[in-house]
């Protein structure tokens, strides 16, 4: 009997790291999921990645028209969702007095009201006793500089998983908060000026890690199928910490 036997799982921002191996494990354990990305080349190619169990739908969680669209696809199908992994989210470095209005748009659009309208916009299709989750950081407890705004963007996450958990207690939907440390994606690249500036940058952020290693997504997604699935079923409101103790000691 597998995890997730027959239910329904909708993973935003899934088409590489984190979210992509979250989906694949979902699947793996039998559930159908629907994923998100903006790029229709790295859609298909996580579709084709993850198998006959997804369906893709092409969006940008910060457009409420895409998550329309997102939900439209959920319900054309005949499903009610069980598990909500609300993923989708990206940050980029800047000191207090290089901030503009586009980069705090972008960010907050993203990781903010991205993310709180994803779960409004799901809260019909959710089963009673579904499982929402929500990706948070290290930067939302620690004053990594440059990192002002994104850090910002995930404390306000952690604190949606508090109220939301009490909302939502009258249809036993639990809200959980999933807070990786430093993790080897392709997202950490794109934090870097240059391939050298990205060997330097996983070096630095290894070596904050008590483990002495930054962590691999595969063992995210171990924490998220954990959160998904009955195992967690008297876990509500929490902050997952799988940081190999970066932020713990």
């Amino acid at each position: 009997m597998k995890q997730l036997d027959g239910r329904t799982a909708v993973v935003t921002g899934a088409t590489s790291g984190i979210g992509l191996a979250a989906a694949s494990r979902f699947a793996a354990e039998g559930a159908h999921v629907f994923i998100t990305g903006r790029r229709k080349d790295a859609l298909d190619a996580a579709i084709a990645e993850i198998g006959a169990d997804s369906t893709g739908i092409r969006g940008d969680v910060s457009d409420l028209a895409d998550l329309d669209r997102l939900f439209a696809a959920v319900a054309q199908q005949g499903r009610r969702i069980d598990v909500l992994f609300a993923n989708a989210g990206g940050g980029s470095f800047r000191r207090l007095e290089q901030v503009d209005e586009q980069h705090f748009d972008e960010i907050f659009g993203t990781n903010v009201k991205g993310l709180l309208f994803t779960v409004q916009k799901a809260l019909p299709l959710l089963n009673d006793g579904a499982s929402i989750i929500l990706t948070g950081s290290t930067s939302a407890s620690t004053g990594n500089e440059a990192f002002g705004v994104y850090g910002a963007s995930k404390a306000a996450v952690r604190a949606f998983a508090r109220t939301w958990a009490n909302e939502l207690k009258g249809r036993r939907i639990r809200v959980n908060t999933l807070t990786p440390g430093p993790t080897d994606t392709p997202g950490i690249t794109g934090l870097a000026p240059d391939a050298d500036g990205a060997d330097q940058l996983r070096s630095a952020l290894a070596g904050g890690v008590p483990l002495g290693r930054m962590g691999h997504p595969d063992e995210i997604a171990s924490a998220a199928l954990f959160l998904a699935g009955d195992q967690s079923s008297f876990v509500n409101g929490i902050e997952l910490f799988v940081d190999g103790g970066a932020n713990q000691v």
